[in-house]
């Protein structure tokens, strides 16, 4: 049994790639169809923003937009998947403590949340990186090595 269990961790620790593909190409393809739906309604995501109180709520609004547009695209490509998680997980904590958090009357209205879900996801992502499946793995991979400048 032990042998059996040992052969199937090492099988599942190569084909991890697997789960974290998966995992961009939901969140990724999530974020880049709600950024999409926001920027081309800018005005109302806008108006939005002015009810939660945000500040700057036309710059704000368009920068939450676009970061879910390019970052769910980017996510998807698994491209500068590490760098881009970072704006998409402040994108979810802002939206959880200017917005989400006023709903929540405890620990079981809060797990319910999709914003928090999302924000782990992402930062599984900074952490893991995006696995084989990816751009981010073909440049490393491939990318030819400096040459250094001649003294």
């Amino acid at each position: 049994m032990i042998a059996l269990y040992e052969r199937l961790k090492l099988k599942l620790g190569e084909n991890a790639w697997i789960a974290l593909l998966l995992l961009r190409l939901f969140v990724g393809y999530f974020f880049f169809e709600t950024g999409w739906g926001k920027i081309h309604n800018l005005d109302t995501f806008a108006q939005r923003f002015v009810e939660w109180g945000i500040p700057m709520p036309a710059f704000n609004a368009a920068l939450s937009a676009w970061t879910e547009l390019i970052g769910g695209l980017m996510i998807m490509a698994g491209l500068a998947t590490r760098l881009v998680s970072i704006p998409l997980i402040i994108n979810m904590i802002v939206a959880v403590a200017t917005v989400k958090l006023k709903k929540v009357e405890g620990l079981d209205d809060f797990v319910e949340l999709d914003e928090p879900l999302y924000a782990l996801a992402f930062l599984v992502l900074l952490f893991a990186g995006p696995g084989k499946a990816s751009l981010d793995y073909l440049i490393t991979r491939y990318r030819k090595p400096s040459v250094a400048a001649a003294p």
